[in-house]
């Protein structure tokens, strides 16, 4: 399929910017090891139900010596509620050893060593130093991904592969912002079901097949929207 134009894409990045000029992570988060732990939790999983859980989890442990001291079973139980949570929390229990034997309880701030960390890959460590550090670090999740091929801003078989693409095609200024931008606009208004044009401000920049034609009602609303913006 045609992708955009480098002069789109420049179009359609300065209009999610205006859209999302500080877009801001929907997990809950006290530090940077509950940010890192919260991450994990999100894995196949909403904001939503990561934030059930974690409300009461963080209270009772948000630091790598407090969730070892909580242990497995109790970690368990605080998280059952959501997808993989056995899975989840070995790996869990796992990073708060190696935090607390090799970094003296603190999460490491580059990318290569974050990614050598239990339960740690390149999405959830790109996600970690975007959020914590505001670093102009990509991480494909599955609104990412989906994102990319809808509105053809990239195509690639796989998440590594599209931010890959993405470093190259983002142009500086909107990378911090960017993965954050295109979560938070798949979420809400480009669903994958049956998204939200009416209700969308990047209607005259997006090139997707799925794009639905307004009606003069719709298209008056939206224009009005986007004028409320400015």
């Amino acid at each position: 399929m045609p992708l955009m134009t480098l002069s789109q894409r420049k179009a359609f990045f300065q209009a999610l910017n205006k859209t999302y000029p500080e877009p801001k992570c929907e997990l809950n988060w006290t530090n940077h090891f509950s940010l890192l732990v919260a991450i994990i939790l999100s894995a196949q999983c909403t904001d939503k139900s990561v934030n059930k859980v974690t409300e009461k989890l963080f209270q009772a442990a948000d630091t790598p010596e407090a969730m070892l001291a909580l242990g497995a079973d109790k970690l368990r139980s605080f998280i059952k509620s959501i997808n993989y949570f056995n899975n989840k929390t070995k790996s869990i229990i796992l990073l708060a050893q190696v935090l607390s034997e090799k970094y003296n309880s603190q999460v490491p701030h580059d990318f290569e060593t974050l990614i050598t960390l239990p339960g740690v890959g390149r999405k959830t460590a790109n996600v970690f130093l975007n959020i914590a550090f505001h670093a102009p670090s990509i991480g494909v999740d599955t609104h990412v991904f989906r994102l990319c091929h809808r509105l053809k801003i990239c195509t690639g078989k796989t998440p590594p592969e599209i931010e890959e693409k993405l470093n190259k095609l983002v142009p500086a200024e909107f990378k911090p912002d960017v993965a954050l931008a295109l979560v938070l606009h798949g979420r809400y208004i480009c669903t994958a079901r049956k998204p939200f044009c009416e209700k969308c401000s990047l209607y005259n920049v997006c090139p997707a097949d799925e794009k639905r034609q307004l009606n003069p009602a719709d298209s008056s609303e939206n224009a009005t929207k986007r004028k409320g913006k400015k």
